[in-house]
């Protein structure tokens, strides 16, 4: 009985051993990207000192002064809350962007009184245990430039991009927080900051009474806008965008005078396009299913000018079906 009861002792130590162990080196689990270790950050330009963002994801309050463009040296200052020790565990905090040509490193303390491993601002990544406090830190950086951009024969797609400046690993490699945002380039910017100013007008129009059968050509011509964007096609969608820049909108039904170059000129750019797609892929398929998509929307305008002008509807029609042509050859 005693040898039985020995034995019954050394297992139970050793199964609250093995639970003490593995809860010490537990990590809480939060959600990513909404402040349960990053609580707060600032991100400026390096070079001009130009204050870029402010968040503070604690309070919720969300700062957006000026886009953020790839190619940019960057000064992002985060503020770290460790809310549990572990001392088993050993966090790391990374950064993706590349060395700045302006500093010749990529950390630099701010807070003295919280202790890192092997501590090298040289590197992309500082590491340091798991004990409860807090601390802030600065990472330069510069984020890489075409990122934005693809070459697609001689011709350039410009596409916004989702990027992570900084990320919060587990020792396990578990992702515990990051810091994302979206990089523009001067095309991306130029078409989101014209594509505000259309929609703002829309509304407008639409309080003022302007007549329904504009707002409706005016609403098409936004969403092919749109849909170039969605496409890369950032320079056609802002040439799109400028045929809308009418001086004077009609408040009767007789808008074909004033719109009729405008509908003219947007079926000539859909044309366009529908030629930029076929010299920059070489898959045949996906070119005709593009085209296609475009004629479906011309159909749609047409449609709603055909209530309006024969004329305008006759224009649209005869556009549509050079369209048509780009499939049969």
């Amino acid at each position: 009985m005693s040898e039985r009861s020995d034995l019954r002792i050394k297992l139970m130590g050793l199964c609250l051993f093995l639970f003490l162990v593995v809860g010490s080196m537990m990590i809480p689990v939060h959600a990513v990207g909404e402040g349960d270790w990053i609580v707060n950050y600032r991100v400026e330009d390096l070079k001009t000192g130009q204050l870029i963002q402010e968040i503070d994801l604690q309070t919720g309050e969300i700062n957006e002064y000026v886009p953020l463009f790839a190619g940019s040296e960057l000064r992002v200052t985060i503020t770290v809350d460790v809310a549990l020790t572990a001392t088993y565990a050993k966090l790391r905090l990374a950064t993706n962007l590349a060395p700045s040509t302006i500093e010749d490193r990529y950390w630099q303390l701010e807070s003295q009184n919280y202790q890192f491993v092997d501590y090298n601002p040289a590197q992309q990544y500082v590491e340091f245990q798991q004990v409860k406090g807090t601390f802030t830190i600065t990472c330069y950086g510069r984020i890489p430039t075409g990122i934005t951009q693809a070459k697609v024969g001689s011709f350039t797609l410009h596409k916004p991009v989702d990027y992570t400046l900084i990320q919060l690993t587990s020792p396990s490699g578990e992702l515990l927080d990051q810091i994302r945002t979206d990089v523009l380039d001067a095309e991306l910017a130029e078409y989101q900051n014209l594509l505000e100013k259309r929609e703002a007008k829309l509304q407008t129009l639409k309080d003022t009474g302007v007549a329904p059968g504009y707002i409706e050509i005016y609403e098409g011509v936004l969403a092919q806008a749109e849909s170039q964007a969605d496409s890369g096609l950032v320079d056609e969608a802002i040439a799109i965008l400028d045929l809308l820049a009418v001086s004077q909108e009609p408040v009767s039904s007789n808008i074909e005078v004033l719109f009729l170059p405008v509908m003219g000129v947007l079926a000539v750019a859909l044309v366009a396009v529908g030629f930029l797609y076929f010299r920059v892929r070489s898959n045949r398929n996906y070119v005709l299913s593009v085209i296609e998509d475009q004629i479906k929307d011309l159909e749609g305008v047409t449609l709603r000018a055909s209530k309006l002008d024969r004329t305008i509807s006759s224009r649209l029609e005869s556009i549509k079906e050079r369209l048509k042509q780009l499939i049969w050859t």
